[in-house]
């Protein structure tokens, strides 16, 4: 559960943040919003996870002391175990958003919408976010395998008791019984996560409850 727990915490973070940036991008596009958030978005993709997790507990642990270093006792322990590994998806996702923003901006029903004299910030949230949230949904899903798999990293780096630091003990002691039943588990969640990203495509996008 501690796992499944981060896992979640992670992908929070990665939406909140990564449509944040996505969506703030597109619509002022080519001006420096845009061009800030495509840098840090840069800087989160290529950023190794382990040496994010390690200069956040150098930073908030060691340096300030506002947040414990290792283990999952309260949720205090849940930020920097999360930020870390959500950091490289939240970056993927405004870059993804971005993109899907910037078709849906130039669609029909966004300048019949502003025509009728519709302020831009709800064109924008109500007839834009949803058709450009069509291709991100179908993203998601991909991203959370990434988590499941980087987890495996960030939980070693934290001292995380979940499963991806008891993957890579398995692994140090050769137990393979363990490693088979932890590989057949990951597999499992990513099919089950797949299913509920399916399952939300069709809530979002009607055509497809229609077929």
């Amino acid at each position: 559960m501690p796992t499944f727990w981060l896992t979640l915490a992670s992908m929070s973070w990665a939406v909140i943040f990564g449509m944040a940036a996505g969506i703030v991008a597109a619509v002022w596009r080519n001006r420096w919003p845009d061009r800030l958030g495509m840098a840090l978005a840069v800087t989160g993709i290529s950023f190794p996870a382990f040496a994010l997790g390690m200069l956040l507990m150098q930073v908030f642990s060691v340096e300030l002391g506002w947040l414990p270093t290792v283990g999952a006792d309260s949720w205090r322990h849940y930020i920097l175990p999360s930020l870390t590994l959500g950091a490289a998806v939240a970056a993927v996702m405004a870059r993804f958003t971005r993109a899907s923003f910037v078709d849906v901006l130039h669609e029909d029903y966004m300048r019949t919408a502003r025509a009728k004299g519709v302020s831009e910030t709800l064109v924008v949230l109500k007839h834009g976010l949803r058709n450009a949230m069509i291709p991100v949904v179908t993203m998601m899903g991909l991203q959370f395998g990434f988590l499941l798999g980087g987890s495996i990293v960030v939980e070693k780096v934290f001292n995380w008791p979940g499963l991806g630091r008891l993957l890579v003990d398995s692994v140090e002691m050769r137990d393979y019984p363990v490693i088979q039943a932890e590989v057949l588990l990951f597999s499992l969640e990513f099919i089950l996560i797949n299913l509920v990203v399916d399952v939300l495509y069709a809530a979002i996008n009607p055509a497809i409850r229609y077929k």
